[in-house]
């Protein structure tokens, strides 16, 4: 490990300032609640559809799509590839929805549609996506940040932590939407600026990257055959359907910026900006990842390094030196895939360039907490506190409790990235956790909107149904082998498609089953 030199470590923490300084700016402005969640519906569409962008290119992007890359091939963008029509059904139907009923959290309608029940159910797991996108969060920037400094990732999530939640409590939404206008704009500039120099760094460049890739299959997006069991095509392409289509359509992060827009027609446009800047974004870290493979492919040398640190993580500290050396030479790229990025900043981005680029990766993570904390404390206060505590509660309540809420939530993010450390892959976990999460809150929301003849009782047993079903997908493989045949066959990316379609589908069924029998 080595220290940031003092120039890089000035330009970190001169960026961490500075978005302390736009907190405390906007926190003029923040005297009421409708402020601090809404910014009064006065935000312009193209900073909103910058903010979602930003939202999106996470750090989970940042270092979990390269380490992915690096680790396999381009199967995971297909996740971008389904965008576009998750985003035209949200700016289509999903958005003049939300603005008509003018109510500031996503859940609340699933009372008026079925009962207190369904909002508590899908706030629930709202709240647990939110811990789990929080907590892979901080671990991946943790992950990075402790190759560079030597630092410990514990101590890196709290300082970060603290950061984040002093501009996201004093700015509010405000303060989230234009720190991530400023950031979405500095992580997309790293990115370019890290592909530029490991293609300098790179015997033979661009053509070397693309002989190596197409030799070992790195430009792949997967097995186009009918395939439910392993990662395929169309298991990524379903999920990331269906994970976007709860993105855009029910997810309080996205919900919220619908009503900053000044008109329905600003919201949808800003969902449109998200996706034309997605998609190339997240291509350009698939490629960087495949370079970062190509780079590494020229000098084995070099990695020998990384692969060393993971053999001696996964072993007890009592391991031999030839036991560590058994484990290290069985290690395939995707065992430390995460990796790659911050040994190659580490050992080859000039001095004053690492700064700026460990800035752009901490703008990508601190863009998702903020708004993350933001979105969880707007929906305790909204859906749990004023629902089932206080619901006379007054407007300067009302605000500190949204301030104490943005606090909480933001150290339950950082408990949650300390737990993950040792996690495999940040986009693999990233992604079970919240399909796992997702896939009830989905199938209640479009039972609700979709079919107006569906009671709170089919409702009900219908969600039920959903949750045993998404119970065993998850944990089935705990099963002994006496039991094999009872285990969940499907990819667990198929989770959330599994998951939402048996609400849905099975709340359609139990509903006409009514209608016919009321007939009869």
């Amino acid at each position: 490990m080595k220290g940031l030199p003092i120039l890089d470590l000035a330009i970190i923490v001169i960026y961490l300032i500075g978005m302390i300084l736009v907190g405390v700016y906007f926190s003029r402005k923040n005297k009421n609640s409708e402020q601090f969640t809404k910014a009064s519906g006065l935000i312009p569409g193209w900073a909103i559809g910058l903010s979602i962008y930003a939202t999106f290119l996470s750090s989970n992007t940042f270092l979990g799509v390269p380490g992915k890359a690096f680790g396999s091939n381009w199967n995971a963008f297909v996740f971008s590839i389904s965008m576009p029509l998750a985003a035209w059904i949200a700016a289509k139907y999903f958005v003049p929805f939300y603005r008509s009923t003018g109510e500031i959290s996503a859940y609340t309608h699933l009372e008026n549609r079925f009962g207190p029940w369904a909002r508590a159910y899908a706030v629930i797991c709202f709240l647990l996506t939110q811990l789990a996108r929080m907590g892979s969060i901080f671990f991946g920037i943790a992950l990075s940040l402790q190759a560079l400094t030597g630092y410990s990732m514990q101590i890196i999530m709290i300082v970060m932590g603290i950061c984040i939640i002093i501009y996201t409590v004093l700015g509010g939404i405000e303060a989230v939407i234009w720190t991530e206008v400023v950031q979405a704009v500095v992580k997309t500039f790293g990115a370019l600026l890290i592909l530029y120099l490991i293609i300098t760094n790179m015997p033979g460049g661009v053509a070397k990257v693309i002989e190596i890739g197409k030799a070992d299959s790195k430009f792949s997006l997967g097995s186009f055959s009918p395939d439910f069991v392993n990662s395929s095509f169309w298991v990524v392409l379903l999920y990331g359907f269906f994970i976007n289509l709860n993105n855009f359509g029910m997810d309080q992060n996205y919900v919220q910026r619908y009503h900053t827009a000044s008109s329905s027609k600003a919201a949808s446009k800003s969902i449109w900006l998200c996706v034309w800047l997605y998609i190339p974004a997240s291509l350009l870290f698939f490629v960087i990842g495949s370079a970062l493979y190509a780079y590494y492919q020229v000098h084995p040398e070099l990695i020998e390094t990384i692969k060393h640190q993971v053999a001696v993580e996964r072993l007890p500290i009592s391991a031999s030196a030839a036991e560590i050396l058994t484990v290290q030479n069985n290690l395939q790229p995707a065992d430390y895939g995460d990796k790659i990025m911050p040994h190659f900043m580490v050992t080859k981005i000039p001095i004053g360039l690492v700064g700026l680029i460990v800035s752009a990766i901490l703008s990508a993570a601190m863009s998702t907490i903020s708004s993350g904390m933001n979105s969880s404390a707007t929906v305790f206060t909204v859906d749990i506190y004023r629902r089932y505590f206080k619901k006379d509660i007054t407007e300067k309540q009302n605000l500190s409790v949204l301030h104490i809420a943005t606090v909480v939530f933001g150290l339950m993010g950082m408990i949650a990235g300390i737990a993950m450390i040792g996690v495999k892959s940040i986009l693999d976990a990233w992604w079970e956790l919240s399909g796992i999460f997702a896939a009830g809150m989905l199938g209640l929301f479009l039972l609700g909107i979709i079919s107006r003849q569906t009671k709170n009782h089919e409702a009900k047993l219908a969600t039920i149904i959903g949750i045993v079903v998404i119970i065993w997908m998850t944990f089935s493989y705990l099963l002994p082998p006496a039991y094999e045949n009872f285990r969940n066959p499907l990819h667990k990316n198929m989770i959330i498609v599994v998951g939402t379609l048996a609400i849905f589908l099975t709340g359609l069924f139990l509903t006409k089953l009514k209608s016919q029998q009321s007939n009869n």
